[in-house]
């Protein structure tokens, strides 16, 4: 009896040893769950934006779990997002980001607003962590030491959107008399150096300037000074409701009668805002535009309309710049977390930088050493819709031609490498 007790015990011993194997197994280095932290102002200034970056977001989580979650070495891995309202201010940014990465987050994506972006990525360049932003970060962002190793941007800079404002207005449109309006910040000053480039290159003139603070809203005198200088094209750097209200005064003024009117980096919520009559003939380079029929790359085409889709699917109506800028970085962040077999920042870094090139739903792209990716189209050339041409309530735009590759970046020597 004795030993036949043994034996039962033995046995039981086994059992329960096997029982607890899975769970041994599934230690922290072999999680369940992959846990992103999702940042965002969805209070106050850029609410708007952030609420399209949230959705672009949680479509991309919600893609990836319907295939059963990540590919890992130990097997599929849900994603869970977290999302939280960085409020537009470094203090709640930078404390919510703290709280994210105590209750387990691996990675975060968010930040709309260039000034926490960077206290953020300050903090993973003492912790490292990875961290993916989803602004247009300013040029001093990009300079050579400035970045955390697993900080990675999808947008690109102001002086990018400037360089392909310039190079359009010039190139493409063939109009090398410019006013250019800039805004009273890095981002009005990035996109006049941009576009200084550009003219310099191609032989376009600046025939007049001015600047106003973020925020204004009457541009009487401005316009007053462009229409006395009266240039071929009318380059703004101004951006959402500034761009709004500047347009709809340029309109109400005759500038459209007179001259091009080009907005550096306009998005369907400025098209949303303004009267048709205004938009019409509007010019502008554009992120991501969500009908590109007629485009001449058919693989572009699909892969857009299939993102498209799905998102119009899921929320009622098509992305628009920012939110697709939110869903790049974030399939980036997961398909790099899933070459790494890894949730570690260091490795989930060198699966991004030993396999730069990827392809997302603006077509061919490459991370860069700076950690900003050249897309091999950056932004599309687009056209104003007047109310005659509009076929549904989201055709805004006709795309006209798009810009893109190293050219349009800022060199890697100017940023100190």
């Amino acid at each position: 009896m004795r030993s036949g007790k043994r034996v039962l015990v033995f046995l039981l011993a086994i059992v329960l040893v096997a029982m607890l194997l899975p769970a041994i197994g599934m230690s922290a280095d072999e999680p369940e769950t992959f846990n992103l932290g999702v940042l965002l102002p969805l209070t106050g200034t850029f609410a708007a934006v952030a609420e399209t970056q949230e959705e672009a977001i949680l479509l991309a989580v919600d893609e990836v779990n319907e295939k059963g979650g990540l590919n890992m070495p130990w097997g599929k891995v849900k994603v869970e997002a977290t999302v939280m309202d960085d409020e537009v201010d470094i203090n709640v940014g930078v404390r919510r980001f703290r709280y994210l990465k105590e209750q387990g987050a691996h990675a975060v994506v968010g930040q709309v607003w260039a000034p926490l972006a960077m206290a953020i990525n300050e903090l993973c360049k003492k912790d490292p962590f990875p961290y993916f932003p989803v602004n247009v970060a300013p040029l001093e962002s990009f300079k050579k030491g400035s970045l955390a190793d697993c900080t990675f941007a999808a947008g690109y800079t102001p002086w990018t959107v400037g360089y392909m404002a310039g190079y359009a207005a010039i190139n493409i449109l063939g109009k090398k008399n410019i006013f250019f309006l800039s805004r009273s910040d890095a981002w009005g000053w990035d996109i006049g150096s941009g576009l200084e480039a550009a003219c310099e290159k191609y032989g376009g003139t600046i025939v007049g300037s001015d600047e106003v603070a973020v925020g204004t809203s009457d541009f009487t005198t401005v316009l007053e000074k462009v229409k006395f200088v009266s240039p071929e094209v009318f380059i703004s750097a101004q951006f959402g409701g500034d761009a709004i209200a500047l347009i709809k005064q340029s309109y109400d003024m005759g500038l459209h009668n007179e001259m091009v009117i080009f907005n550096s980096f306009v998005t369907n919520v400025v098209a949303e805002g303004l009267p048709p009559e205004a938009r019409e003939g509007l010019y502008g380079m554009h992120f991501f535009y969500h009908d590109l029929s007629g485009f001449e790359d058919q693989e572009v085409v699909k892969m857009a309309e299939s993102y498209v889709e799905g998102y119009t699917e899921k929320y009622g109506g098509p992305p628009d710049a920012y939110a697709t800028i939110a869903y790049i970085a974030t399939t980036q962040l997961f398909e790099a977390v899933e070459r790494a077999g890894s949730f570690e920042p260091e490795d989930i870094q060198k699966a991004i930088m030993d396999n730069p090139d990827f392809v997302c739903v603006k077509g061919p792209a490459k991370w860069r050493i700076d950690h900003q990716p050249i897309y091999d189209y950056a932004a599309f050339l687009v056209r104003g819709k007047g109310l005659d041409e509009q076929t549904s309530k989201w055709d805004f735009f006709e795309v006209i031609d798009a810009l893109g590759g190293e050219e349009m970046y800022p060199s890697l020597e100017s940023l100190g490498y």
